[in-house]
């Protein structure tokens, strides 16, 4: 093995070439531009035809060898400088044709050797090859690249949204994004340059027509005029060397034309053109074998040749036999459904009844890992699905900046709540509407709506009674009535008193609503395992002392969940571990253990409930309507609820709901404030109905918090004019 320190001390020859590659193409296209007006002698013209024949040889056998057609980006610049090398060579070789009546030895070997002198055949010959390569390989070459770069460019968002969907589901890291980013993007480069090369093959076709045809004129002018030439002995010798100078120019320009032709048409593969065409060919020995008869056939037909069908059709045959015999060999080596039979463990064959052998069946018996499998029945903790009208939201390129402003929400409620969201999913599906979205967790889809882009969702919070133009509509969060409309009616929305948010801030903003909802939902025991990691960094001694003696995982876990299935944050998770810590000699029970935190972190939370600061404005019960709550209080190891019958049950509804939908009209948070043993029983079974009602408790309360007591709820009347039955409002 080399020594890389030598080789990178002595670099051979190649290697301090390739590095002057900028040089010596940026001569190369100033030694082009001199060809266009500098004279040169015909040993210079020879070899530059040569160079030109090589170039597009070169190019053709490296095309074949390319597995990925963006890997071969340099092509469309190639492509014009060999175009541009090419008419400057036809200058060169018009000017030599023009003033000496000679181009050197490769025209004239071209123009006597290949059509044997005959002006008439080469005109033949060089028409053929110029519809050959302008109708037929340029032409369809060109419509390929054209498609391509289309569906390419269209493919592109989706492509990137992908890519970012599953960076942010963490199925791959930033490094392995940019990367796949910088191939989707370099694709798109490439099919759109090669939609604009392929013109410039196409117009050095129909250049090379109109240089050899003004060559002949003029060449038989100069003859006849200036050197006194016969009309025959003019015609012929300007005409051969006219005709060969066009032959020199279109040979290379076909085999370029194959070319680009073949690298457009190309599918990206792990092997080179010929092993595709090789295995694909080769994976049918049944149509070989067919081929093969219906070749043989020919030769019995009459006035046909029969030696070469029969040669032909003995050759095609021994191929079938070949690629039957392989494909029989590859069968033998599979076990039943396809699977490789592989030996048992400790060298014994696999049962004679077909059975999968051990191996087999622990590697899948596809050649997979049980690691792959694994992956396919693992679940997506969040995902959003999106139809395709929606995508642009995501595409950066075309202004979507969903991506970031979903970043945005996790890093939101990070702060604010102290839980991390994991990584969110996105992608398109066919099941929904274009303009739909919907929010899955763990599979489940917990929220959907519709949203219009390129529109404004315009909310009517302040009451007016202008109608805009537009899609009516209800804001998906919160119910309000709303319009989706045109840019040219936003100023008019905004002066009328309209809140006008675009369509990624209505998904937002419904996204960081479901997520709040969800939230006890998605936090999971290696999530509570990592905050509690955390926190043992900088307190130690409490995690030391909590766990495992006094608490296990789980409890810690069913606490933090409680405390945001009601929207108490846990960001301050040192002060709950302590009360748990507190309070775990006492009683396992998570619920109860919740209560007492919600006691201990009141201070911290209750802020969000003030309409004022230190006011609280709020619902409470009679004295006598709690004690009689309290004792239909039933309490497990697993569940704290309420055993009510079924009229105090209506009637608690009812009033809960007259009071709620009073407070929400006025803009306040529907909240009871009740004693600290009723609140969790009263807050679980009303639950269910009234989802958007807060239950607070007195013991929850800072000591200089105010209660403005919105309506007192007093036990139902059983006996009409009993005053201790009377509802108090």
């Amino acid at each position: 093995m080399a020594n890389p320190t030598v080789d990178s001390a002595n670099p051979s020859p190649w290697s301090r070439l390739l590095k002057q590659s900028d040089l010596i193409f940026t001569l190369g296209l100033f030694g082009i531009v001199l060809l266009l007006v500098v004279p040169i002698p015909t040993w210079a013209l020879d070899f530059f035809l040569s160079v030109n024949i090589g170039i597009s040889l070169m190019i053709l056998l490296v095309i074949i060898y390319v597995k990925d057609p963006p890997e071969f980006s340099a092509f469309p610049t190639i492509l014009l400088a060999v175009t541009l090398l090419r008419l400057a060579l036809n200058i060169a070789s018009t000017r030599l044709i023009l003033l000496d009546g000679y181009a050197g030895h490769v025209i004239e070997a071209f123009g006597k050797v290949l059509i044997q002198g005959n002006y008439l055949v080469g005109a033949v010959v060089f028409i053929i090859l110029v519809i050959i390569n302008f109708i037929v390989i340029t032409k369809g070459a060109g419509r390929i690249a054209e498609v391509a770069a289309r569906f390419t460019l269209d493919a592109m968002p989706g492509k990137q949204m992908a890519i970012d969907a599953e960076l942010n589901a963490g199925i791959i890291d930033e490094l392995t994004a940019t990367s796949r980013r910088l191939k989707v993007q370099k694709e798109a480069d490439f099919y759109g340059a090669m939609d604009g090369a392929s013109k410039f093959v196409r117009g050095d076709a129909v250049a090379g027509i109109l240089i050899t045809i003004i060559n002949v004129v003029g060449g038989f002018g100069i003859g006849m005029l200036q050197k006194g030439m016969p009309i025959e002995a003019a015609l012929e010798k300007y005409t051969l060397l006219s005709i060969g100078d066009g032959l020199v120019s279109q040979v290379p320009a076909l085999v370029i034309s194959v070319a680009a032709g073949l690298l457009v048409t190309r599918a990206q593969g792990e092997t080179s053109l010929g092993g595709q065409i090789g295995q694909q060919l080769g994976a049918y020995p049944r149509a070989v074998g067919i081929c093969s008869g219906l070749i043989t056939a020919m030769a019995f037909v009459p006035g046909m040749p029969p030696i070469p069908f029969l040669l032909l059709g003995a050759i095609t045959g021994a191929m079938a036999y070949m690629l039957k015999k392989n494909a029989t060999a590859t069968e033998e080596k599979l076990g039943p459904g396809g699977r490789l039979a592989l030996p048992a463990p400790g060298g014994s064959r696999p049962a004679a009844g077909g059975g999968a052998s051990p191996a087999g069946a622990q590697g899948g018996g596809d050649g997979k890992s049980p690691e792959d499998f694994h992956k396919l029945i693992e679940t997506e903790i969040l995902s959003i699905e999106v139809g395709y009208g929606l995508l642009r939201l995501a595409d950066k390129t075309q202004g979507g900046d969903l991506l970031d402003r979903i970043t945005g929400v996790r890093k939101g409620f990070a702060r604010d709540n102290g839980m991390v969201i994991p990584p969110i999913a996105i992608r398109d599906s066919l099941e929904l509407e274009p303009n739909e979205y919907r929010f899955l967790l763990r599979g489940k889809s917990i929220a959907h709506a519709t949203v219009i882009p390129n529109r404004w969702l315009a909310m009517n919070v302040s009451g007016s009674h202008i109608t805009l133009k537009g899609v009516p509509t209800r804001e998906p969060v919160f119910g309000i009535e709303a319009v989706w409309i045109a840019e040219e009616e936003k100023r008019t929305a905004e002066i009328n008193g309209y809140s006008v948010v675009d369509a990624v801030s209505v998904l937002i903003t419904h996204l960081a609503e479901s997520l709040k909802q969800s939230a006890h939902l998605i936090l999971s025991r290696q999530e509570v395992q990592g905050l509690i990691d955390r926190v043992k960094e900088t307190n130690p001694s409490l995690i030391a002392e909590l766990l495992p003696d006094l608490v296990n995982l789980g409890i810690i876990q069913r606490v933090l969940q409680n405390l945001l299935r009601e929207g108490v944050p846990i960001k301050n998770l040192p002060l709950i571990l302590e009360t748990v810590a507190d309070y775990a000699t006492v009683t396992k029970n998570p619920d109860e253990l919740s209560e007492q935190v919600r006691k201990r972190l009141g201070t911290y939370f209750i802020a969000q409930y003030e309409s004022e600061p230190g006011q609280i404005k709020a619902v409470t019960l009679d004295p006598r309507m709690e004690q009689t709550l309290i004792t239909r209080i039933q309490r497990s190891h697993f569940e704290t609820t309420l055993a009510l019958d079924p009229q105090t049950a209506q009637y608690l509804l009812r009033e809960l709901t007259i009071r709620s939908n009073s407070m929400a009209e006025q803009g306040l948070l529907p909240t009871v404030i009740l004693s600290a043993e009723l609140r969790l029983a009263f807050k679980r079974f009303f639950e269910p109905s009234l989802p958007k009602i807060h239950v607070l408790a007195y013991q929850e309360l800072p000591a200089q918090t105010e209660i403005q007591n919105i309506g007192i709820i007093t036990p139902p009347m059983t006996q009409a004019g009993d005053p201790s039955h009377q509802v108090a409002a």
